[in-house]
């Protein structure tokens, strides 16, 4: 029984012709998705290979062309040239759809900026979820404005230049009035904190409130 020391025996058949064993790593790469280490090309090729001579064969064919044969960590794999990354861009339009709770919050800060949440709630008379303000801000259709200097000193929301640029308006006198909004269903009955119900007067002026606020910080 030979030991550890003795030479390994002669294949029985030939190893491929160099050519070959490119051929072959290159089906192997251009077939996985994923990096392949010299180990694993190895262990697919027939008895007597040099995948890493084959692989340095491999790479210089590639130089220069739209495919190019990468080092990926341990592995090798078949890439698009770096230079030429810019063509698999692509620019997709994502459309989003607001949620009811989220128009009538955007329409409340709309017309009540600056406005806190506290004061959201009582106007829509849900509490508003996290979510939702989120969306908005992350939207950039709503920013922070100035903190109330009442107890706990709550934030406000103001609509943002964006949310104009958005909806083609100029300033936030040129939204539509709240009776109109009423009348759509983005917004119930229910007058401000502190105003008196059913006042014909109140739909034309609460729209302006706040409006000259709405870019102050």
């Amino acid at each position: 029984m030979p030991d550890d020391q003795s030479p390994a025996a002669p294949s029985l058949f030939p190893a491929p012709p160099m050519a070959e064993q490119e051929r072959m790593i290159e089906a192997l790469l251009f077939a996985c998705a994923e990096p392949l280490t010299l180990a694993q090309i190895s262990a697919r090729l027939p008895e007597g290979c040099d995948a890493a001579e084959a692989l340095g064969h491999l790479r210089s064919r590639y130089a220069g062309r739209g495919v190019v044969l990468m080092r990926v960590g341990d592995g090798y794999a078949l890439r698009t040239a770096p230079d030429l990354g810019w063509l698999m861009q692509a620019e997709r339009v994502e459309t989003r759809k607001l949620s009811r709770a989220a128009i009538e919050t955007l329409a409340i800060i709309a017309y009540h900026q600056p406005v806190t949440r506290a004061e959201i709630e009582e106007i829509r008379g849900v509490a508003v979820s996290r979510g939702t303000i989120d969306q908005l801000l992350e939207m950039d259709w709503i920013r922070l404005g100035r903190r109330r200097m009442t107890p706990g000193r709550p934030v406000t929301f103001v609509v943002t230049e964006g949310f104009l640029d958005h909806f083609g308006l100029e300033s936030a006198r040129d939204l539509p009035g709240l009776k109109e909004l009423r009348e759509a269903g983005l917004l119930d009955s229910r007058p401000m904190p502190g105003k008196a119900p059913e006042d014909p007067s109140e739909d034309e002026d609460e729209g302006q409130i706040g409006q000259s606020e709405l870019f102050e910080d």
